[in-house]
């Protein structure tokens, strides 16, 4: 029984070499290069210029992006093996990456030619940063509520709005931004639309950032739209479809959301380990305790469930499966729960330890709690899960 799929085949995993020896060049660039300076990013909250270029040169902003605008090429499953290779070194530095794929993929998938050869080209490149900016103060998992006003003027719309936790807000050169063209009509989605913002544009200020407990190096920012003058080149799909844009976006997106905690859990879990492996209590090793074993079996098969749902719904997409959807929330929901619950059992077995700053454990654990939350609440996927579900099996709106 497979429901609500069609054939036990939907399970399939497609890895391949290329895949591993890709995730060796990463893991070998996150040991040498990222992890020895983790502490340093969270004294000073930003990363490196030289973490920041040695990306750039291996490419990696543009995983996932088609060639012809700049990108690597590679689909899901790819970039899910970045984001998790990163995340298990420093998690925000998945974030960085990550905001110019929720930058770039509306641009991608509702963009046209030239939009995308103009503004996703350079960023899939690293010579340009990218952001996504929808969330507002009472507007975020409901993107239908949101508030920003554009209003068409003759060939340009003039956008007034606050965005805030908008992750990669200071260091970006273009926005995505959501915004109202018209009132709500019928359905209360109706009416949003897209547009690339410029950030040097006048009316464009970064406000305050947030200090939010965890993801030091990549905390979010507001993001203030005062009057921005916007040419109507610049609107993203259709006029009023943004919502649309918006949600499909966060469908792709949230695989790699996945990843990031697949990542945190596979550190926090190496350094339990070892940790179980090396100290003494009593005259035993930790290890030895069966309260520590069942605590280590038990994290790592959450672990190594997240994985293989992440992969799985990375491979849905990959090949272009309605069905992708579902799998992406019950990855993101299970797989950042699992780390969260993973991290705080590495903090339990590190006991004092596991408190203190400079031993490196507490911080997966804060970073863990974030991705339970943003790009859609887990509260939220399960609500798409449940819909998915009925829609995909009996095909029920609710």
């Amino acid at each position: 029984m497979v429901f609500p799929f069609q054939s036990i085949e939907d399970f399939k995993v497609e890895i391949t070499e290329e895949h591993e020896l890709f995730r060796k060049m990463v893991r070998e660039f996150v040991e040498e290069k990222v992890i020895p300076r983790w502490q340093e990013v969270e004294r000073e909250n930003k990363f490196p210029d030289e973490i920041l270029e040695g990306m750039k040169e291996m490419g990696l902003f543009g995983v996932g992006v088609p060639e012809e605008y700049g990108g690597q090429g590679g689909g899901q499953v790819l970039t899910a093996i970045l984001m998790e290779e990163l995340a298990r070194g420093i998690p925000s530095l998945a974030v960085n990456l990550g905001v110019n794929h929720l930058y770039m993929i509306p641009i991608l998938l509702f963009g046209n030619e030239e939009q995308k050869k103009k503004y996703v080209t350079p960023v899939a490149m690293g010579e340009k940063r990218g952001a996504h900016a929808n969330t507002e103060p009472g507007a975020g998992s409901d993107v239908a509520g949101i508030q920003t006003k554009a209003k068409k003027v003759n060939d340009h719309y003039v956008i007034s709005g606050r965005k805030i936790f908008i992750s990669g807000a200071e260091e970006a050169d273009y926005l995505i931004v959501s915004a109202r063209t018209s009132p709500p009509g019928e359905k209360r989605w109706q009416g949003i639309s897209v547009f690339i913002v410029e950030k040097d544009w006048p009316g464009v200020e970064i406000g305050q950032k947030f200090n939010v407990i965890g993801m030091r190096g990549e905390q979010p920012n507001e993001v203030i739209l005062d009057e921005v003058k916007v040419p109507a080149e610049n609107l993203v799909g259709q006029e009023g479809m943004g919502f649309k844009v918006i949600v499909t976006t966060y469908d792709h997106t949230r695989i790699g959301i996945a990843a990031q905690a697949v990542g945190i859990g596979q550190a926090a879990f190496e350094k339990a380990l070892n940790y179980a492996l090396q100290r003494y209590t009593f005259g035993q090793p930790l290890i030895s305790y069966q309260a520590i074993q069942f605590k280590l079996a038990d994290m790592y098969m959450k672990l190594e469930a997240s994985r293989l749902l992440t992969l799985w719904a990375a491979s849905l997409a990959d090949q272009g499966r309605s069905e992708f959807i579902i799998a992406s929330s019950l990855a993101k929901a299970f797989s950042t729960e699992a780390a969260e619950w993973i991290a705080r059992q590495a903090v339990q077995i590190h006991g004092g330890y596991g408190a203190d700053w400079e031993m490196g454990v507490e911080r997966y654990l804060r970073d863990a709690v974030i991705t339970t939350i943003y790009e859609g609440t887990n509260e939220i996927q399960r609500l798409t899960i449940i819909r998915s579900l009925l829609r995909q099996a009996f095909g029920l709106r609710v």
